[in-house]
């Protein structure tokens, strides 16, 4: 697959080059010192990700970060800086950055937030790609059934879920989405918008949990220019872009109480005020939202408004666990299988039947999402036509501290490698714990053909971990 493009902007060199180096294995990395050099990469090359610094050799990194949201194809910006306070870091914010680090700078969390915000770009393309291909289906087969294909699931549980869709899609009722973490309540929400009749392309997605209670204030309403400091211009929010279609608000349970107030004015009266301006705006939006929590217990304890409570909960879609149905568990590994054999350029038709009793007898508390992970680690680990439990992750097994495989071909343990060229090293006088951790890492290196995040992966390590353990091991003698 093909690695996101990151441009790093900073005008010392030591800093692009080290981040450069840093990253390269996660991204197709350039560089530039200023901001004339950065634009002409960004309006030549499809830039992914931006990481720019604040002040750039008497410039400024927000007329760079200006300049790259007017391009038909923005990238996704994270601000550095050193000297800002966080009154600076939230004006990059609402001037359009996705969100600012500090320097010094701590590498795991850089890559953590770049990765972050490609799932975040990701997921937007994924939806715009996905609402056109219903689209055209439902213009090829005349069906109505469409939106419902990626609510995976035979048992009674999930047979409910789908009538409940079905009967709820077509009407303007506002629907709360209950249930744990990785149930599937974003795909509900796909599903009753592209069921709605509402056009395509006007579902918005926004993650409450994501934003401080200030971004997400504008970002849900938009501003007025001069309405705070770094408004340049006006903006418009979700809600106005929204209007003729749906907004999904993820993660409900997290706004504050003043956002509250104002989303129940938006359920009740219909409009929307920009921040900065007392003039009502009137919007024709469907509103799902979703929540891991019970918002119930949070009325009682005061922290949910209990009037907009009732008007989230209109209609009620509770997620089931995937322990709930664990019937599911079989039907939802096939489809994974295909989808990452077929993202991976692989051939694998099935699993054996030992990989699908382990797969069974998981209690899966991540749920459906951790299931996902489970059968593309699954895929990424084997060579063969067939899955078999030493391709599955580690954890699933029945024994906590069975560690991770490091190789397909490989029936041992870590502990039982270790054991046996302890012994045979020992014989010859030259065994040590540097030997042993370097020799284990080598054959992870050899195995994924020297991809250190594979590599890490199967090792059951960060990358930045071994990244580490590989300075420290090559230093000795």
């Amino acid at each position: 697959m093909t690695s996101a493009t990151l441009l790093i902007v900073d005008d010392e060199k030591s800093t692009r080059d080290g981040l450069r180096m840093a990253l390269e294995d996660e991204f197709d990395c350039y560089v530039a010192s200023d901001i004339k050099e950065a634009m002409g990469l960004l309006k030549g090359e499809p830039i992914d990700l931006m990481l720019t610094d604040l002040r750039l050799a008497g410039d400024s990194g927000m007329d760079l970060l200006d300049q790259a949201l007017a391009l038909p194809r923005p990238p996704v910006s994270i601000m550095m800086t050193a000297y800002g306070s966080v009154d600076t870091a939230v004006e990059a914010m609402r001037r359009g950055a996705w969100n600012f680090v500090t320097k010094p700078l701590n590498l795991d969390e850089v890559e953590l937030l770049l990765k972050r915000a490609l799932r975040s770009r990701s997921l937007e393309k994924d939806n715009v790609r996905l609402e056109h291909e219903v689209q055209n289906l439902r213009e090829k087969t005349g069906s109505s059934k469409h939106g419902l294909e990626k609510l995976i699931g035979n048992s009674l549980a999930m047979q409910q879920v789908g009538e409940l869709v079905s009967q709820v899609a077509p009407t303007r009722a506002t629907v709360l989405i209950e249930g744990e973490s990785g149930t599937g309540k974003e795909l509900v929400a796909h599903a009753i918008h592209q069921l709605s009749g509402r056009p395509a392309d006007k579902l918005l997605v926004v993650n409450c949990a994501a934003l401080s209670p200030q971004l997400l204030e504008s970002e849900l309403f938009g501003h007025e220019k001069g309405a705070f400091t770094g408004a340049t211009q006006k903006r418009v929010g979700r809600f106005e872009q929204a209007d003729g279609g749906t907004i999904f608000l993820d993660e409900i349970g997290e706004i504050d109480q003043a956002t509250q107030v104002k989303l129940l004015r938006v359920l009740g009266e219909r409009t929307i005020e920009r921040v900065g301006s007392n003039k009502p705006v009137n919007v024709d939006v469907r509103v799902i939202t979703a929540t891991n929590k019970n918002l119930r217990n949070l009325v009682s304890k005061g922290k949910f408004r209990e009037d907009l409570f009732f008007r989230l909960n209109v209609v009620r879609v509770l997620m089931p666990t995937l322990r709930e149905r664990a019937e599911d568990v079989i039907l939802l590994s096939q489809a994974f299988l295909r989808e990452f054999s077929l993202e991976n350029g692989k051939e694998i038709k099935s699993l054996s039947d030992d990989a699908l009793a382990l797969l069974r007898s998981y209690p899966w508390p991540g749920n459906v999402r951790e299931l996902r992970t489970a059968i593309e680690h699954g895929v990424v680990m084997s060579n063969d036509p067939t899955i078999d439990t030493r391709h599955l992750p580690y954890f699933l097994s029945s024994s906590e501290d069975q560690p991770p495989l490091i190789a397909p071909s490989q029936t041992q343990s870590y502990a039982e490698m270790g054991e046996k060229d302890e012994n045979s090293l020992a014989s010859e006088g030259e065994f040590n714990l540097h030997v042993l951790e370097m020799h284990t890492i080598r054959l992870a290196l050899q195995h994924t053909d020297n991809n250190r995040t594979d590599a890490a992966r199967l090792l059951g390590i960060s990358r930045r971990t071994l990244q580490r353990k590989l300075k420290e091991l090559e230093s000795k003698p």
